[in-house]
């Protein structure tokens, strides 16, 4: 095995190959003819799949500058090294099926990095650092013991395909709906009790896949035209608790008071078709954000105040926004509940007792909104 292998190795480096197939060797070390002299200056793709590899070599971006793929797929590798960020070039990297339990933040100086699997390891988290791969299209973390994602993953402007089934999330967060490019995001099998009031608001978005999340009871009503998975939600016995869970179901009655445990900290009212006048926070909220929106360059113009950071955020990533207006919503919502079962949708969705839930802005808004409109 040993002299097949530095057989295969010195062919590739006299002949120069581009592709390096290494499958299935049982190897347990990277094999260091792959190191030796100048490396393998030419090599652009190293496939190593179903080996036994633990770790990676210091010196891999010195030896193979020019990788663009790297597939590690079903090793025992538990950490990679620092190094790995000064692969320059690395537009695929395929580290699924290992026993990865952390995550270096040097991942994020990959900004060629096109394709990041990661399925099937031991990771409890993700660096913040993820966010600066600006050029992700796919992302899989799914099979991991993830509790939450990134809040900085909405930078990365290009991701068109999350990933992230049979983990720990118990939310999603909202800054993913300024995800404009995504067209798949699959959370099936978490723990998700609620999703944020924007998630399919984008038109790019088209699938969305939340099953078996059994404490999950409502669902945004953008997703209404989208292509969703939702069998096994909203299934378990889960009694409103607590002042909140008492106040949602007698004010909205149980089924909505379901669909809305889970709500952001930042929603402090919730209204009714009843009530007739927003709320003063809610108006200045609104107005700061079209000032905010609208800010000239010259910061010498802006209003002579300071928010904390936390107001801030809320400014720039607002609760969400009204599904029949678009007004933006800062600290009160105005929800309304479609049960899928009475939608046409009934026949497609069986195995699940979720309902639609649209978010209005308004008393007004809430009496005019149609699902199907």
């Amino acid at each position: 095995m040993a002299t097949e292998l530095h057989e295969t190795i010195s062919m590739a480096k006299q002949e120069r190959h581009k592709n390096l197939f290494l499958n299935y060797r049982n190897l347990n070390k990277f094999p260091v003819e792959l190191l030796k002299d100048e490396g393998l200056q030419f090599l652009e793709r190293l496939y190593m799949k179903r080996n036994s590899l633990t770790t990676l070599p210091d010196n891999l971006a010195q030896k193979l500058p020019n990788l663009i793929e790297l597939y590690l797929h079903s090793n025992n590798i538990v950490i990679i090294p620092e190094a790995i960020g000064n692969l320059a070039r690395l537009q695929s990297l395929d580290l699924s099926n290992n026993a990865l339990q952390f995550l270096c933040p040097e991942i994020g100086r990959l900004r060629s990095l096109r394709h990041l699997r990661l399925s099937n390891n031991q990771l409890k988290c993700l660096p913040p650092e993820i966010g600066d791969l600006q050029d992700l299209e796919t992302l899989d973390v799914s099979r991991n013991q993830l509790v939450s994602l990134p809040d900085r993953l909405h930078r990365c402007t290009s991701l068109q395909n999350l990933t992230a089934d049979h983990n720990l999330l118990s939310h999603v967060p909202r800054q993913l709906c300024w995800l404009h490019r995504l067209n798949q995001l699959s959370m099936a099998a978490n723990r998700l009790t609620f999703l944020p009031l924007d998630l399919g608001r984008s038109r790019e978005l088209q699938f969305v896949f939340v099953d078996n999340n059994v404490d999950l009871k409502g669902l945004p009503s953008y997703l209404y035209n989208k292509v969703i998975g939702c069998s096994g939600c909203g299934v378990s016995a889960q009694v409103l608790e607590g002042d909140l869970g008492e106040a949602l179901g007698e004010a909205l009655g149980e089924a909505l008071g379901e669909a809305l445990v889970g709500l952001p900290a930042e929603v402090k009212v919730l209204g009714s078709e009843t009530d007739n006048v927003v709320p003063l926070e809610e108006i200045a909220m609104r107005t700061l954000h079209r000032i905010y929106q609208q800010r000239p360059t010259n910061l010498n113009l802006l209003p002579p105040i300071t928010l904390p950071k936390s107001l801030l955020d809320l400014l720039q990533f607002p609760l969400g926004h009204c599904h029949r207006c678009s007004q933006t919503m800062f600290t009160i919502i105005y929800p309304k509940l479609f049960p899928l079962r009475d939608t046409v949708l009934a026949g497609v969705h069986r195995r699940t007792t979720v309902s639609f839930v649209a978010y209005c802005c308004s008393s007004r808004c809430l009496r005019t909104f149609d699902l199907q409109g």
